[in-house]
């Protein structure tokens, strides 16, 4: 009995080819058979599909954007210096109050400086410690305003052609449209470089007369 089983399971191995009469091969059902002739328990392995899966990237929000949504422009928008705070600011500031006349922009900016100049002079100058203090400190701050009248000068005669259309942008940090800055222009630039020369000595004069005319006490004295 045990040699007709061993001799029917060779003949089944010898012919791998053979088909059934369903068209199912026999190699697979020689592998059933001796798997369950030596009790293993075999089972047909299943065909795996690959599959291609498209990720998608999480879209991030960008806190630095470029100014105007141009990456050409060369500026940045940044939660700093456009928030509305920031922006308020900077447009109070005489430099970008774009309705106020560049002679008025200068002479505010000029006052500004010239009135601030006199104390460190006075406190850091080589004279600070004698009589002639406050004079010495007044004169060297004049004279630093002059140098930067100069300078302001210098740099608007080679920046600017006379006649030419002013060279400020046209749109704000919102993409609103505005009239161009008259002050980037050879004439603007001009009357600002007066006003701030005007400005600035006037500033000096002025902290000069409230330290050591009216003698205040001022803790720069």
């Amino acid at each position: 009995m045990a040699a007709a089983t061993i001799a029917r399971a060779s003949s089944v191995v010898a012919a791998p080819s053979l088909q059934t009469s369903k068209g199912t091969p026999a190699r697979l059902l020689n592998s059933a058979f001796l798997g369950r002739a030596v009790g293993l328990g075999a089972t047909p392995l299943k065909r795996v599909v690959a599959r291609p899966v498209a990720v998608r990237a999480q879209e991030k929000y960008q806190v630095i954007e470029p100014l105007n949504g141009d990456p050409f422009v060369g500026g940045l928008e940044t939660p700093i210096t456009s928030s509305p705070l920031i922006a308020w600011y900077l447009s109070n500031l005489p430099a970008y109050r774009t309705a106020v006349s560049p002679l008025l922009r200068g002479i505010e900016v000029g006052l500004a400086h010239g009135f601030l100049l006199v104390g460190p002079f006075v406190k850091t100058g080589p004279l600070r410690n004698t009589e002639v203090a406050g004079a010495a400190g007044s004169l060297a701050a004049a004279g630093l305003v002059v140098i930067l009248s100069v300078c302001l000068t210098i740099y608007g005669v080679a920046s600017f052609k006379e006649g030419a259309p002013s060279i400020a942008p046209t749109l704000t940090l919102t993409g609103r449209k505005k009239e161009a800055d008259k002050l980037q222009t050879a004439q603007g630039w001009a009357n600002f470089s007066g006003g701030f020369f005007f400005g600035g000595i006037s500033g000096v004069l002025w902290a000069y007369f409230l330290l050591y005319v009216l003698d205040l006490p001022y803790f720069v004295k």
